[in-house]
């Protein structure tokens, strides 16, 4: 596996600052006696520890295959118009609930041509609004063929930060991390028309070993 994807820290780098403030309140609370704050801190420090984790994972060998951007449950699968480029072309949405990992890879290898974030709402990212009147960033990546795909980040009811490392003209290799989003959210992925399509409304998926579809 390509040292660029991994390895990487099993606790991702944005959580790290509040896992451990979290673990030394925890530590100080029980060290001056006061048991009861300190258990509670202790089951904050148990939550921010699964939510931030980020392990390494086994990306399907088929070159064809869109690898699926992030854990989670497929929520929406349609016809829709690409918010970059315009094209019609196959929506498939994943919902991130606070159990699930919630770094972001690349679902394709490509360069990065245009990174848009759009300030915006924080409703339930699971309702259908969430893909226009929420805050996002959408990156579009460019593959060797020539075409394009659009991957959104889409801020939730309690998410309150999207983060986006890539950067525009940066080569992405599928697979490869390239953002977060703290506490609940959503991707939405736009694919060319003859994709493939591999999972259906309510499969459960997980990032980069899940096939969403294949070119």
């Amino acid at each position: 596996m390509n040292s660029r994807i991994y390895p990487h820290p099993f606790f991702a780098k944005e959580g790290q600052p509040i896992i451990i403030g979290v673990g030394v309140v925890a530590l100080v609370l029980a060290l001056v006696g006061l048991n009861f704050l300190s258990g509670i801190a202790v089951i904050l420090f148990i939550f921010c520890a699964q939510f931030f984790r980020d392990p390494a994972r086994e990306m399907p060998e088929d070159p064809r295959a869109v690898v699926s951007p992030a854990d989670g449950r497929i929520c929406k699968v349609q016809k829709a118009v690409d918010p970059l480029t315009g094209a019609e072309c196959t929506m498939v949405s994943i919902f991130m609930n606070v159990f699930n990992v919630h770094s972001q890879k690349s679902p394709v290898a490509g360069t990065v041509e245009e990174i848009v974030y759009t300030p915006g709402l924080f409703v339930n990212a699971d309702l259908d609004k969430a893909s226009t009147d929420n805050e996002r960033n959408a990156v579009r990546v460019k593959m060797e063929d020539g075409r394009s795909i659009t991957f959104v980040q889409v801020a939730g009811l309690i998410a309150r930060r999207i983060i986006c490392h890539a950067e525009v003209g940066q080569k992405l290799e599928r697979g490869e991390r390239y953002g977060f989003i703290r506490f609940g959210s959503r991707v939405d992925m736009y694919l060319p028309t003859d994709a493939e399509i591999c999972v259906s409304i309510g499969d459960k998926v997980t990032g980069v070993m899940t096939t969403i579809a294949r070119l």
